[in-house]
């Protein structure tokens, strides 16, 4: 909405505050409680559970015999997606840079390797932990290095044996046969090889007295307080390990947790004060919410609330019907004050969605302490300013944070002797990576070309160029709409819009006035149907406040009744002191809402189409999302666009309606260019690490055969495809002697994967913080392009989104698919009308 009115945000699109995003995408891994009948669940109360609710004994995961050391397998999944034909990936244009990036080296001796074991117990022994202990009076022969999960040994020794014989006895006399078989070497290419480095790794950063929240470490006793905004701020580091080009490198990244100190009890008694709505309220507040339970510092998401169960309601434990409140006295000494709450459901939505299981963790409002940020929270300007003073750290402050965590790891004892049982030691210097700017890109107005200069932004030059295309005959039928005590506001507006458009080569006759005499959302509404019969090419809205029941009705009439483009512009915006700055930007914004182009950059191929995708959920119905794609045609010939939106649903990790989507896309082209195009770069967003593999067998391979055959049918040569996917959530960073790298500094070695055909590229400044890289990953390629000209395509394509007159973190086409997703996801709940599908109109 602040981007619709043409605000001109001078905020990077780059984020280096708290990994809240992270926190939205954690699942309990706790040992599941099968609660009360409810239709919606089945009946979980014919296989009763003897293990109490939200609880799995120490680990905090369920263990699988013969799964190795951790259950989490998609999280170290290795996705070989490198093509077959890529011999390197490697670029060499462009000035050399040396960088340093927050990795370290894993020195390991000569040789070094993992080995696998299976073990077998003669008598067997069906408990695990009783099988751990047992094997743990045999470190004389097994050494201090290795893992065992009750049926699998992982080690840095090769026992002199391939099968090794153990004739133990137990504490209690009990005389066992341990047999040890060798089953062979772990390939750094497995998924059992990250697993067993990132355990090592947990195991020596236990020294360090952090608490594993979710996933990551963090340090409760340097917390910092925010009693203002009634919540803290957990600093601690987020670590992975893998081999990456050359060596196996840790990642470190310093990360926050937003714990706040209100619990869920707390959100309950507020919307009790609305007795009519308060079920309603309480679950619209806390639904799809991450929350953390104290008593055993585990995260979980709320997927609903059950009103009809209490804490004094029971459930069997050990083979006997135990309350919840009974339980939470014994088991941890906590008395539950409230015994009428309601019981909060989290369902493990991966585990329910591979196995069809009914299972949930039952949690206590009153124990359960919210984490992250509200919608509400991020606005707030007060807030956000106190939080990033401690988590927007500039680079030589963050590389100084690496540092010291390096020195704690390498000082204290206890970790120190972790990695030396693993012949390991962890380099004490950041890694230094090769890197390369690429060549300031030359920006193309309609009369001139100007260079972006070395920090990508050219907004210093739009006062004194004409727009690349605008309306031939101007903007000749539109309408305002606006508050008649606002009309002093509305004349400065206008006066502003037509100076500054007039600079651009716009020209913007005087619309009809349609004054209203209330601010009501209705009324706005009565007042767009009224100008309605005018045909208006666009209508301007000014309101007098960020209302969003009022703004999303205003775009859902505009874009899903009817078809006009609207731009919503609030009073407080009309009477900023920088009104001439605020207007070049709304004049920009009217210009594409009509389907024209303000600038371009220099395309060296013709016959190209990018494409972009993204999905965001529908904030109205969380089982539901829209996908949304949009197209370029050839920018070499008329720079226009094509956008279209699909309903989904919000479980989908696939897009399961993305290929109708592109060939409306390729319809579209060849209306215009009458072919299809020569080459498709695909731009995917919105794609997790675990849904990596999927993508690559199933999405990709669909998309590919089919594309073969529309160019089969239209008897056209085959199509030439890169289907790249664009990741921002990397912990990945990079340092130039303190300071952010330039604008347009890719890196392709080091740090990137050997299994993948990747790079890293900067292509927005950023004053504050620590600049983040947008990762690359080409899945697919018969484009006939080098890794060169991917590279310089992909930076190109960052120019071009015109809502900001500098570079974006991903390409444009990603930006606006996830600019349309978010609006229809959020205000118009709907698909908007297809006569807008060439019109920028969700900017």
């Amino acid at each position: 909405m602040a981007e619709d009115q043409g605000r001109g945000r001078r905020r990077p699109l780059e984020d280096d505050g708290p990994s809240t995003s992270r926190e939205a995408r954690e699942e309990p891994r706790a040992k599941i409680f099968k609660g009360p009948t409810d239709p919606r669940r089945g009946d979980p109360r014919a296989a009763p559970e003897d293990k109490p609710p939200s609880e799995a004994g120490s680990s905090g995961h369920v263990k699988r015999e013969g799964a190795g050391p951790t259950d989490r397998r998609d999280r170290y999944d290795i996705v070989a997606t490198r093509p077959a034909d890529v011999v390197s990936k490697k670029g060499s244009d462009g000035v050399p840079i040396r960088l340093q990036s927050n990795f370290f080296r894993l020195k390991t001796v000569p040789e070094w390797r993992i080995v696998h074991y299976h073990v077998e117990f003669e008598p067997p022994i069906e408990n695990v932990r009783v099988r751990m202990g047992i094997l743990s009076d045999q470190s004389n022969f097994l050494g201090q290095g290795y893992l065992f999960d009750g049926m699998q040994l992982f080690s840095a020794r090769k026992y002199p044996q391939d099968v090794t014989v153990l004739r133990v006895q137990s504490k209690l006399g009990t005389e066992y046969t341990i047999t040890i078989k060798f089953v062979g070497f772990i390939s750094t290419s497995e998924t059992r090889f990250l697993q067993v480095l990132n355990l090592i790794l947990r195991r020596s950063m236990k020294g360090l007295k952090l608490e594993l929240v979710g996933r990551n470490l963090f340090d409760p006793h340097a917390k910092i307080p925010i009693r203002e905004f009634q919540m803290e701020l957990w600093p601690g580091y987020e670590t992975s390990i893998r081999q990456h080009e050359k060596d196996i490198l840790l990642c470190t990244e310093i990360t926050h947790k937003v714990m706040r100190t209100e619990t869920v009890y707390e959100i309950l008694k507020r919307c009790s004060q609305n007795p009519s709505r308060h079920q309603d309220d309480f679950r619209m507040n806390v639904l799809d919410m991450v929350v953390l339970t104290d008593y055993n510092n585990k995260t979980y998401r709320i997927n609903d609330v059950d009103f009809g169960q209490t804490p004094k309601s029971t459930f069997s434990c050990k083979g006997k019907d135990i309350s919840f409140v009974e339980y939470y006295l014994t088991r941890y000494n906590i008395r539950i004050r409230d015994q009428n709450q309601p019981l909060l459901i989290s369902k493990s939505r991966d585990k329910a969605q591979k196995a069809n299981a009914s299972e949930i963790v039952v949690l206590i409002p009153e124990l359960c302490r919210v984490t992250g940020l509200t919608d509400s929270m991020r606005s707030d300007f007060k807030l956000m300013r106190a939080m990033s003073e401690h988590t927007r750290m500039n680079p030589d402050r963050r590389i100084d944070r690496l540092r010291r965590f390096n020195s704690r790891l390498q000082t204290t004892s206890e970790s120190v002797k972790v990695l030396k049982d693993w012949n390991m030691n962890l380099d004490q210097n950041l890694i230094e990576v090769a890197g390369r700017i690429i060549s300031p890109q030359k920006i193309v107005f309609n009369n001139q070309k100007v260079s972006a200069g070395e920090t990508a932004d050219w907004t210093r030059y739009f006062r004194d160029q004409r727009m690349l295309t605008t309306p031939s005959d101007g903007i000749d039928r539109w309408a305002v709409i606006a508050p008649e005590r606002n009309s002093y506001d509305l004349r400065n507006l206008m006066e502003s819009l037509f100076r500054a458009a007039s600079g651009m080569g716009l020209r913007i006759r005087t619309p009809q006035e349609i004054k209203i005499y209330d601010d009501r959302t209705a009324t706005y509404i009565r007042a767009m149907d009224d100008c309605s019969r005018m045909d208006p090419k666009l209508i301007l809205c000014l309101v007098p406040n960020n209302n969003a029941d009022r703004y999303s009705a205003i775009k859902k009439r505009g874009y899903v009744d009817r078809a006009v483009p609207t731009q919503v512009v609030t009073i407080k915006t009309a009477k900023n002191r920088g009104l001439m700055s605020i207007a070049t930007k709304i004049a920009i914004q009217i210009n594409c809402k009509l389907g024209y182009t303000p600038w371009m950059v220099e395309v060296p191929l013709s016959g190209l189409m990018t494409l972009g995708f993204d999905i965001a959920k529908s904030t109205r119905d969380r089982k539901r999302a829209y996908g949304a794609l949009v197209a370029s045609m050839d920018l070499q010939q008329n720079s226009t666009y094509f956008s279209t939106v699909s309903e989904c649903s919000a479980f989908d990790t696939l897009g399961n309606n993305l290929w109708p989507m592109i060939a409306k896309a390729l319809r579209q082209y060849q209306r215009e260019h009458q072919k299809l195009p020569t080459r498709i770069i695909f731009y995917r967003d919105g794609v997790s690490p675990g849904s990596l593999k999927q993508l690559f067998e199933f999405e990709v391979k669909d998309i590919v055969e089919k594309l073969d055959a529309e160019y089969k049918r239209a008897n056209c040569g085959p199509p030439m495809l890169a289907y790249v996917v664009v990741t921002k959530s990397m912990n990945t960073r990079f340092f130039n002697n303190g300071r952010n790298p330039p604008p347009g500094t890719v890196v392709d070695d080091i740090v990137t994967l050997p299994e993948r055909y990747d790079f890293y590229l900067v292509s927005q400044q950023v004053r504050q913080g620590s600049v983040s890289p947008t990762s690359y990953n080409v899945l697919y390629s018969n484009i006939r392009l080098s890794p060169d000209q991917i590279q310089k395509l992909t930076y190109k394509m960052c120019h071009l989104y015109y809502n900001w007159s500098g570079t974006t973190r991903v390409p444009a086409v990603c930006q606006y698919a996830k600019k349309l997703a978010t609006l229809v996801g959020t205000n118009l709940h709907a698909i908007p009308q297809n006569a807008l599908e060439k019109k920028f109109y969700y900017l």
